[in-house]
């Protein structure tokens, strides 16, 4: 596999350190280079506007590039930015004797990270891009899958039991409101949100003395009771509402 790397300008690297920073480091490594006639361009190259230091004999090259110029103290000065070679253009001679004569190094030059070989498997330098966060996420993605899938087939996994009490208890608060006479600790919650949504509202301010401040206290921990309540009837770990099967 090593064999077919081993082609062209190639080096090796050899470190027992992380291979992130240690990519980071090599391909910060770049050195300014000049615009070669021939090369294929890596990148945009700009001229940007202002005074070039060359004398106002030199005013006919500037006018076969196409280039506005004007003379100001004495040397040419290029009046707005020159859109001079396009990303994969071929360099022609008068651009590449332009840059040199502005001493403009549009390119760079450097290493750059094409596989990884580690413990006999030859990787590409992509496998590097993946993260911790990355990872997490896609896992984040299998599980609500595999929930869903679960939930469909009706077999109960890890990823599905959640959603699975959650959609119990919510059966369960159904059928409970709906009775006179049965009711539990976690129901009592929202059959009394029921009965007065105005407890729960925010409340509009003015005095009330000592009464009032009771309601605040009171109103400031009914909310911790509600959170509790989501809590204990299994909230959906996705952070959805526990909607089971919506999927």
């Amino acid at each position: 596999k090593l064999i077919e790397e081993c082609r062209g300008n190639v080096g090796f690297v050899f470190t027992n350190g992380d291979l992130g920073p240690v990519r980071e480091i090599l391909e910060s490594n770049t050195r300014p280079a000049p615009a070669r006639v021939g090369a294929v361009a890596p990148c945009n190259v700009v001229v940007p506007k202002g005074p070039t230091g060359c004398d106002p004999g030199q005013t006919a090259f500037f006018q076969t590039l196409q280039i506005g110029t004007k003379i100001t103290k004495g040397q040419i000065e290029i009046t707005n930015d020159v859109d001079l070679i396009k990303t994969g253009e071929k360099v022609t001679a008068s651009q590449a004797a332009l840059l040199q004569k502005l001493g403009i190094e549009p390119f760079t030059y450097g290493l750059v990270l094409k596989s990884v070989y580690d413990n006999g498997s030859l990787f590409d330098a992509k496998v590097l891009d993946i993260t911790d966060d990355v990872l997490t996420a896609k896992f984040g993605e299998a599980l609500k899958k595999l929930a869903a899938l679960s939930l469909a087939l009706g077999f109960p996994t890890q990823a599905s039991v959640p959603h699975s009490i959650a959609n119990a208890f919510k059966a369960v608060l159904a059928v409970t409101i709906q009775l006179d006479n049965y009711t539990f600790e976690k129901a009592d919650l929202y059959e009394e949100y029921l009965k007065d949504p105005s407890k729960f509202a925010g409340s509009g301010g003015g005095g009330g003395g000592g009464a009032a401040a009771a309601a605040t206290e009171t109103k400031a921990e009914e909310p911790e009771e509600e959170e509790e309540a989501d809590l204990g009837g299994g909230a959906d770990m996705f952070g959805g509402g526990g909607g089971g099967g919506d999927y």
